[in-house]
């Protein structure tokens, strides 16, 4: 088996780098194939909403955290 060039060692690193970019806690955009908007970086999967579903999320973005709020003792929370 041939040894990598260092192009490609270059761009193996780069790759990697990207990955464990997302693991640092910051969200990642992205627009998918069938125009919908992803978000990376919530948990292991990508959530993925179309332009009409994340203005409606935002908009009720205080009664979400209202609700979040009321019920936190029922919600399981990841420990720090």
């Amino acid at each position: 088996m041939a040894e990598p060039t260092y192009e490609e060692l270059q761009a193996r690193i780069a790759e990697l780098e990207k990955k464990t970019a997302r693991r640092t806690g910051e969200l990642d955009f992205k627009i998918g194939e069938k125009g919908g908007v992803s978000v990376y970086g919530l948990g292991r999967f990508p959530v993925t909403l179309y332009y009409e579903q994340w203005i409606r999320l935002l908009d009720t973005a205080p009664k979400l955290r209202e609700f979040l709020e009321e019920n936190k003792g029922k919600l399981k929370l990841k420990e720090k």
